[in-house]
């Protein structure tokens, strides 16, 4: 793993967009409420990631988990030695197009080991990246599932929720995250009324406010995590104008302040 490692810590040093984040702590993080819109790949490579509050699913170093887009997720990210330390990778839904549908799954994630096919193809993926541009970006991603359907995980196939409602929302709310956009701008874009949206988003138990909060504060998250931005500058980046209310916000829904979870990332 130590060379997956060392790839993805030069890839981060030579681009700043990459097809991929990396998420490190040299202290346990615990997160709760953790949004998973998109569905995502997770190779722990070093330390120990826990997923889940009543039976815990267990990631050690070398193993990866494959999630849907449909649950949200408490975690601990566990260090070992110096940090813990995980390559993720994020998929769109067009990126299945690979596979022919064959209906929906009630799995919402399965998990194995990084061999060394799988461990080969990160590593082509992870050097690549540095210098191919962005619009090769989704071949790539779909050589990754395919590659993961062969090691005999079929069930990447199915993994994939259709999207919703929400997950429409949550894109174009995405495109536009430091913003807040009015009601009327969302159902012009959905071609909807206020009241046909309200009713399936309630339909679907979720609400237009819900997945404001989900994408600000998830992409707020991501931010702290993998970015040295000021937690102000964090904040207006996602939208708030108040660094008090972002925190506040944050806190509520992740049970944790981003103070606190970049102290984490640092030695005392």
């Amino acid at each position: 793993m130590e060379k997956l490692i060392d790839a993805a810590k030069v890839a981060l040093q030579e681009r700043d967009q990459l097809p991929f984040s990396v998420y490190s702590s040299v202290k346990e993080q615990r997160i709760v409420n953790v949004p998973i819109i998109k569905p995502l790949l997770i190779c722990v490579l070093n330390g120990c990631k826990k997923l889940g509050s009543q039976q815990e699913i267990t990631c050690p170093t070398g193993s990866f988990i494959f999630l849907s887009n449909s649950p949200n997720i408490d975690l601990r990210n566990i260090s070992q030695g110096n940090e813990y330390f995980a390559l993720v990778i994020e998929f769109d839904y067009s990126d299945f197009d690979c596979f022919s549908y064959q209906g929906p799954s009630t799995e919402t994630y399965f998990q194995g080991r990084i061999d060394s096919t799988l461990e080969n193809t990160l590593q082509q993926f992870i050097e690549w990246s540095t210098f191919m541009p962005s619009s090769f970006w989704a071949l790539r991603k779909k050589e990754m599932l395919q590659v993961i359907y062969h090691l005999g995980y079929k069930q990447v196939s199915t993994i994939i929720e259709p999207p919703s409602l929400s997950h429409k929302l949550h894109n174009i709310i995405s495109a536009h995250v430091s913003s807040d956009l009015s009601v009327e701008t969302l159902t012009e874009k959905l071609a909807m009324s206020e009241s046909t949206l309200r009713r399936k988003l309630n339909a679907e138990g979720t609400s237009l406010q819900v997945i404001k909060d989900r994408v600000k504060l998830g992409y707020g998250l991501h931010l702290v995590q993998t970015s040295l931005d000021p937690i102000g500058r964090i904040a207006e980046r996602c939208g708030y104008q108040s660094q008090s209310r972002f925190t506040e916000k944050f806190k509520h829904l992740f049970g944790i302040t981003p103070t606190d979870l970049r102290k984490t990332k640092v030695h005392d």
